[in-house]
């Protein structure tokens, strides 16, 4: 029976959460014994209805996703919430807890990772063995995934043009990464600049970051999967690692079960958060798939590097990039030389309120936050106010800890001037 899904019947959404000891919040590998607290014995994952928790390359980071997908979001955003509490109620036993953002702002990877050494172990050890899974890049990172499905050729290339289009401006809406180490790191998405170099030993797994202009399944193929796998083949002589689960464009096809899955959304402090971006990228890629703002084909016609041009200021300084491309910013109705991060998806949150008024009611006030406070990435920046002490990084990413429990947004409150 065909079970395959149309375009935006449904989506499938993960979230990605380190554990922390609760008192001194360092990482916690703890996964596989939480795993085991609930079912007895080490496994991957546990189906919890709606939610399933998995284990992740590393031992202090769970992800909880939809087990099926789902089209009503307000549903989902409940079902995380009550996850949430489910798993920092495992987790106190073992004096743990979840914690949200994108990386973690004290780790040290080199002393502090820990691969999932259970099933799939193969699967791990080999991308180790190429990559050295020991560092920022691969150990401290956390990402919200967005899962959209396509039924065949002719929708997938009308979404693959879409995703394209949105990809370089996700980090203006989505940066949470700004502390390694104990240092601002000078880039508000510190996870996006360390994913689209950690694989550089095979340029061709990642490429650009936006995917290659590729709207079929043999394109696809051809300018991607095919290049991985030739590129590969010389560090994998035991062939485990398969092109499909290598790719780490921003964007990945998987035609097994039609389905493109967007990447490049750090993780935020709550489900609330995280719910609301993905709601409005839903929205707007809507809006781009219906050929409410350009045409199908204008959209395929954008080549990789001038999207990657953009990301790459994205990355760097989120909802404070000027964008100067004037073709981009005509996309969105912006008729100027050039516009911030920030006044791009201020627009874009009016085109989609206007055009899909029912479906952006419940995200407005989360992502209002987001438009007058900035990015979480800025937000956090703000907090610390330029003291990177370990006990103010602590004092801040524990009311994060706070936020996550209570499904509340992060707010700077501004002192009033004297």
């Amino acid at each position: 029976m065909n079970n395959r899904l149309h375009l935006f019947q449904a989506y499938g959404v993960e979230l990605e959460y380190m554990i922390v000891d609760k008192e001194s919040l360092a990482v916690k590998p703890v996964t596989d014994l939480l795993f085991k607290k609930i079912t007895g014995e080490f496994v991957g994952d546990i189906e919890n209805g709606v939610i399933t928790w998995c284990n992740e390359l590393v031992l202090h980071v769970v992800e909880l996703k939809c087990t099926e997908p789902e089209h009503n979001l307000s549903r989902l955003l409940v079902e995380f919430q009550e996850n949430v509490a489910q798993i920092n109620a495992h987790l106190a036993d073992l004096g743990a807890m979840l914690l949200p953002t994108a990386a973690h702002p004290l780790m040290d990877p080199a002393k502090n990772t820990f691969l999932w050494p259970h099933d799939n172990n193969d699967i791990y050890a080999a991308y180790n063995k190429i990559f050295n899974c020991h560092g920022h890049g691969w150990s401290n990172l956390q990402s919200t995934h967005l899962n959209l499905p396509f039924y065949d050729d002719e929708e997938f290339a009308r979404l693959h043009a879409a995703i394209r289009l949105v990809l370089p401006i996700l980090p203006a809406l989505a940066a949470s990464s700004p502390i390694l180490g104990g240092k601002d790191t000078g880039f508000l998405d510190k996870r996006l600049d360390y994913y689209q170099k950690n694989q550089k030993v095979v340029p061709s797994i990642t490429g650009k970051v936006i995917p290659e202009r590729a709207f079929s399944k043999r394109q696809y193929h051809k300018l991607i999967y095919d290049r991985i796998a030739h590129d590969i083949a010389p560090h994998d002589t035991t062939n485990i690692l398969q092109p499909v689960w290598l790719n780490s464009r921003g964007a990945i096809a998987r035609f097994d079960r039609g389905s493109i899955e967007i990447r490049l959304l750090d993780i935020q402090e709550c489900p609330q958060a995280d719910m609301a971006i993905v709601g409005l990228i839903i929205v707007l890629l809507k809006m781009l798939v219906n050929e409410e703002l350009i045409s199908a084909h204008e959209q395929q016609q954008w080549e990789v590097q001038p999207l990657n041009d953009i990301f790459q200021e994205t990355v760097k300084y989120a909802e404070n990039t000027i964008i100067t491309n004037q073709e981009y910013l005509k996309i969105f109705g912006i008729e100027s030389q050039s516009a911030s991060g920030k006044k791009v998806w201020d627009k874009i949150i009016a085109l989609a309120a206007k055009s899909y008024p029912e479906e952006m009611e419940p995200l407005l006030p989360s992502l209002k936050v987001i438009s007058e406070q900035g990015t979480l990435a800025t937000r956090i920046l703000h907090s610390l106010s330029g003291e990177y002490s370990t006990e103010n990084i602590k004092l801040v990413y524990r009311e994060l800890s706070d936020c996550l429990k209570y499904n509340e947004m992060f707010q700077v409150w501004i002192k009033e001037q004297s």
